[in-house]
């Protein structure tokens, strides 16, 4: 089966209303970019997708990106470790306005609880947020003589994320430190969409080089030259134009 898909907007067309999406990257590392902004292209010519739950290291930065989708209206809630970053300003003005909801989870704890929704585990026990805020109403447990807190896995309708190289079955690598939640991600959902920067035929890619095999991967969609949210900010970009 050839996974490859001509355009980003035949890329991001499946995605509905209410849908809980996984967004790769750990800042502008790894994050897909113009997948994203084809998902607002489609919002603002159809008014869909809507009431989005955007699973992600953070809330975004900038007019860009995550901070787009959250400024331009499609996203009902943030499930991050990070909501205050490099410039947070879109998520923290509509999260004081009561527009958005946030779900707080320590980073190793999502990386897990991320991981355990790929491989079927329905919850586990840490002892991160074990007397906090955090660990208000969910069951704890003693093992060894120290309290642990149990989390449940999280999984996703759709995960959007970036990848160095696919091929037409959709194997993956990944570039460097972009890889970060990407694999795991693509697990953890029922349907995974990547931006690759070089799309290859059925065996272009050396086996042993896979970090991601294509029975995780549904579509795949070349994107050359991909932007980089750093580079966007620092131009003062605004994602769909000047606001």
């Amino acid at each position: 089966m050839d996974k490859r898909i001509a355009t980003l907007t035949e890329a991001v067309a499946d995605i509905p209303d209410g849908a809980t999406v996984m967004i790769g990257g750990f800042g502008g590392s790894g994050a897909p970019i113009e997948l994203m902004h084809a998902l607002i292209d489609r919002f603002l010519a159809t008014g869909s997708p809507k009431n989005l739950t955007i699973i992600n290291n953070n809330a975004g930065n900038g007019h860009v990106g995550i901070a787009a989708l959250i400024e331009q209206g499609l996203v009902s809630k943030m499930v991050c470790s990070f909501p205050r970053s490099a410039d947070p300003r879109v998520f923290t003005e509509r999260y004081l306005a009561g527009e958005i909801e946030l779900e707080l989870v320590p980073q190793g704890t999502l990386a897990e609880r991320i991981r355990a929704g790929g491989a079927g585990i329905p919850a586990f026990y840490t002892p991160t947020s074990y007397g906090t805020d955090l660990a208000k109403g969910k069951p704890v447990a003693e093992f060894d003589g120290r309290p642990y807190v149990q989390e449940r896995w999280l999984k996703a309708d759709f995960a959007l994320i970036k990848a160095e190289t696919g091929d037409a079955h959709g194997n993956l690598t990944y570039r460097m430190a972009a890889r970060n939640f990407s694999p795991i991600m693509a697990m953890a959902a029922a349907k995974t969409v990547v931006q690759v920067s070089q799309a290859v035929d059925a065996g272009g890619i050396d086996p042993e080089a896979v970090i991601t095999p294509g029975i995780f991967v549904d579509a795949v969609v070349e994107v050359r030259d991909p932007q980089q949210e750093e580079a966007l900010n620092r131009a003062e970009a605004h994602y769909p134009g000047a606001q």
